[in-house]
């Protein structure tokens, strides 16, 4: 009888396939006790607009208490901006990020467009995870029960 064998790079190539699909497919809950899920979109480049989300992630925390309230704020297109790491509220996210748990989501998708337009890749705050697509990050949050807020 003979058994079909494949290469073991494809063995490998298919393993990490189904894994970053589990990874990618893994519910943002960090707080068990959480009362409100929100989520936060940045896409504007201004800087007023920038500041106003993380203020109104301070709010959020503010009032539920940061184990009763999780938020998400996903950065793309301009507003990707925000999440530089000389951005001006650099420490503000810090701070957001240690503090209070608030995620700081950065679209791949606008990181290689803003490589392309720059010569090189911007420095990222380290408190930024990259996810493939900021609008599907969204839509995901979404459909796990997340309210969607664009200040």
């Amino acid at each position: 009888m003979d058994r079909c064998k494949l290469p073991i790079h494809w063995v490998l190539a298919a393993l990490l396939l189904c894994m970053s699909s589990l990874v990618s497919a893994a519910p943002a809950e960090d707080k068990p006790f959480a009362e409100k899920k929100v989520v936060l979109q940045i896409s504007d480049k201004d800087s007023y607009k920038q500041t106003l989300v993380l203020n109104v992630a301070s709010n959020l925390i503010k009032h539920y208490g940061p184990d009763r309230v999780e938020v998400e704020i996903v950065a793309f297109g301009p507003g990707l901006r925000l999440l530089f790491a000389e951005n001006s509220n650099a420490k503000r996210i810090d701070n957001l990020s240690g503090n209070s748990g608030v995620r700081f989501s950065a679209c791949s998708n606008t990181m290689r467009k803003m490589t392309q337009k720059l010569g090189h890749e911007p420095a990222m705050n380290s408190n930024a995870t990259h996810v493939s697509a900021g609008v599907v990050r969204i839509l995901d949050l979404v459909d796990q029960g997340y309210i969607l807020v664009k200040p």
